[in-house]
């Protein structure tokens, strides 16, 4: 099964387009667990165990994991997520813009040591930074396209006087994405959630792509108008929720505060479907 397969059976069977995302920050655990690295594995295990139902993927930041020299914590729970919930797909969370042979090494790092269905990419390098991700069958690649932070001006929103029309920057990358990039189906795109306007434009012009859309919860994004500019019968949604999730408790509760949290923003994802 394709990642864009698993990802429209898991939103059918879940009745979600909720994305939990997993950035363990263990100054914020539950007492019993704070500022334990140690404990990343069993903090982000219980997450997983309490929203496996309610979430169409699960989207690991590899930089939480890596930063405490977690990498051997991240592979258990890849392979946790597999055993609890084989149904939803896992994003690797880890922007990789790098070509040849370079990439060919994080490609496998992705998708060989942590098993991931998907990853993020930056596709500033053009095509060959993104070509060895696409050897693998079946796996998925979401290319930065229209981010959440105020930065992604600098370069996303500027125009290209060189391409026909003068599309900015992010227009023209969801345009390679829908179009020549996409040999066979693997492509999707990121997209803030804190302009739903550039959502909707993204979705005109790359109207079957899955769309990987960051910014609801602590960022502030609008999850209604969020739903109302990407989704559509052709293309699907996963907005990404983390740490309004991970830590809506700080009490032992926190796995429960967890789910509860979850369970209010995918219904209020579901509430907002045209």
């Amino acid at each position: 099964m394709t990642f864009t397969e698993m990802l429209r059976d898991a939103s059918t069977q879940n009745q979600s387009m909720l994305c939990v995302g997993l950035d363990p920050e263990p100054s914020r655990f539950p007492q019993a667990m704070r500022d334990d690295p140690r404990k990343i594995y069993d903090f982000c295990a219980a997450i997983v165990d309490a929203t496996a139902d309610l979430a169409n993927s699960f989207k690991p930041q590899i930089a939480y994991f890596a930063a405490h020299r977690a990498e051997d914590q991240l592979e258990r729970l890849m392979q946790h997520m597999r055993a609890t919930a084989p149904h939803v797909p896992v994003i690797l969370d880890a922007k990789r813009g790098d070509i040849g042979s370079t990439a060919e090494q994080y490609a496998k790092e992705a998708f060989e040591r942590y098993g991931a269905d998907a990853v993020t990419l930056s596709p500033f390098m053009g095509y060959d930074s993104v070509e060895p991700y696409l050897q693998y069958h079946g796996k998925g690649a979401f290319l930065l396209c229209r981010t959440s932070n105020p930065g992604g001006n600098d370069l996303q929103a500027q125009r290209l006087a060189s391409v026909e029309g003068q599309p900015m920057v992010y227009e023209h990358v969801a345009k390679l994405a829908q179009g020549p990039w996409n040999k066979n189906g693997q492509l999707g795109l990121v997209v803030g959630a804190t302009y739903p306007a550039e959502i909707e434009r993204v979705r005109a012009l790359a109207p079957t792509l899955p769309l990987l859309i960051p910014g609801v919860g602590a960022q502030g994004g609008d999850a209604v108008a969020t739903v109302r500019a990407g989704l559509t019968q052709e293309g699907l949604i996963a907005v990404n929720s983390s740490r309004a999730i991970l830590y809506a408790s700080s009490g032992d509760d926190f796995a429960a505060a967890a789910r509860q949290a979850a369970q209010t923003t995918r219904d209020t994802l579901n509430a907002a479907r045209p």
